[in-house]
């Protein structure tokens, strides 16, 4: 083994302390702008039992579940398995969505009507990895369950916009949408119900191939050509591709004639309860604040459980969404007997961290570098009553490249050091000098 590369498993990290310290501080901000909102976090364990991770509610992420192979199984298991989850009981969170839902219909009784969750973990995916795709990654996940109304939805995104802008990520939008209208659209250009969720596939990809490529692939599904020549020519509107304000005429401008008034009524009044919160938490309450949402039609949205307002939130500065979500319900439900209406929002924590930068913390930090022959007892008191006073305290022992040391104890984000010999002062006595 000597000499050889040691590297943390494929698709996983290994995180140095300033990169740690980062990581930490977006959490904290993340939490603490959620719970101001009223969330209250939840811990979940990071494993779950396998019949619940592969009951369909999970869309293509089952697919990527690590297993956890039963305990005590024998040589003749192993040959009388007939698939590799015959010899699984448990397995490895692939979201917080799944374990929420068995959280909610384990606890229902001990939690409020309306009940606010807030989750910030690691889950676990058997991804190819690449770069940004890990087989381990933070998820930061809120949801409100108990709630039909759009109430629920408005209240995702006011505080998830504010969690953006504590983020210094102010420019971000969301686009918005609604199931029941994609789908309603759909089948009003003639396409059945079983070719849905085909179809969808294939509208997703809308940003990615054009309308033409939509329609070629389309056709090459062997979907009805009326409703294909329907829907290509919808797409050529050049009001269909507009992105407009949000608001009831902009989004009617780019629906056709039919659709659902009652859903076309929860997207205005989104908008409407949204931008009123952003004038609230602006310097003149009065002024109007145009919420920065985004009606796009024909979001998709890749999980098949999303049943009502769907997201996506994009950033100017990366081509890709930064997080996203929608209602669900009938989820919960399916724990229970019983349906619970549910709708969630999650921000993509890795890709954040690409995105976000902070000021160091502003809290002190000072680097006591002692000498072999500093008792140990009077510089922990030391370092004791330094930290009471509200500094980050290091005992460090001095080397001979005494430059190099501090140089590196500089670019660890430490602002003051002091040289302790075997006479430690008391702190009002400590010669304090900056680093850096």
């Amino acid at each position: 083994m000597a000499g050889q590369q040691v590297n943390p498993p494929r698709g996983m990290r290994d995180f140095l302390p300033a990169e740690k310290a980062k990581r930490e501080r977006v959490l904290r901000i993340i939490r603490d702008t959620y719970r101001a909102h009223g969330f209250d976090e939840i811990e979940t364990p990071v494993m779950e039992d396998s019949d619940r991770l592969h009951a369909g509610l999970g869309g293509d992420n089952e697919k990527l579940a690590f297993a956890v192979m039963k305990r005590g199984l024998g040589v003749d298991d192993l040959h009388a398995a007939e698939a590799p989850l015959d010899l699984a009981d448990l397995g490895l969170r692939y979201d917080l969505t799944v374990p929420l839902a068995r959280f909610y219909a384990s606890h229902r009784a001990e939690l409020p009507a309306v009940f606010r969750s807030l989750q910030l973990g690691s889950v676990w995916r058997a991804e190819r990895p690449q770069k940004g795709r890990y087989r381990q990654f933070v998820q930061t996940d809120v949801d409100i369950l108990g709630e039909p109304g759009i109430r629920a939805e408005a209240e995702l995104v006011t505080a998830s916009l504010a969690v953006l802008e504590a983020l210094g990520l102010g420019e971000a939008s969301i686009r918005v949408n609604d199931r029941r209208l994609l789908e309603g659209m759909l089948r009003g250009f003639g396409f059945p119900d079983a070719e849905l969720p085909g179809v969808l596939i294939t509208v997703d990809k809308l940003d990615k191939i054009g309308p033409d490529g939509v329609a070629a692939e389309l056709r090459e599904r062997g979907a009805p050509t009326g409703a294909v020549e329907a829907f290509e020519a919808f797409l050529r509107r050049p009001q269909t591709r507009e992105f407009l304000p949000f608001g009831d005429a902009h989004i009617r401008k780019r629906l056709p004639e039919g659709a659902d008034e009652a859903v076309i009524a929860d997207l205005v009044a989104l908008g409407e309860a949204v931008a009123a919160a952003r004038s609230a938490s602006g310097s003149d309450p009065a002024a109007p604040v145009a919420p920065p949402l985004v009606f796009d039609p024909f979001l998709v949205r890749g999980m098949g459980y999303y049943t009502g307002p769907i997201f996506e939130v994009a950033h100017p500065s990366v081509g890709y969404s930064i997080g996203g979500g929608g209602r669900y319900d009938g989820m919960v439900g399916r724990f229970l007997g019983s349906e619970v209406p549910a709708t969630g929002f999650s921000l993509g924590f890795e890709r954040l961290i690409d995105l976000v930068e902070l000021p160091e913390t502003a809290a002190e930090q000072i680097a006591l570098v002692h000498d072999a022959e500093a008792p140990v007892a009077p510089l922990l008191r030391l370092q004791a009553a330094l930290v009471a006073g509200g500094a980050r305290v290091r005992l460090v022992g001095r080397a001979r490249n005494t430059k190099a040391q501090l140089d590196a104890l500089a670019a660890e984000g430490f602002t003051r050091f002091a040289f302790v010999g075997a006479e430690v002062p008391d702190p009002a006595a400590l010669d304090l000098k900056p680093l850096g």
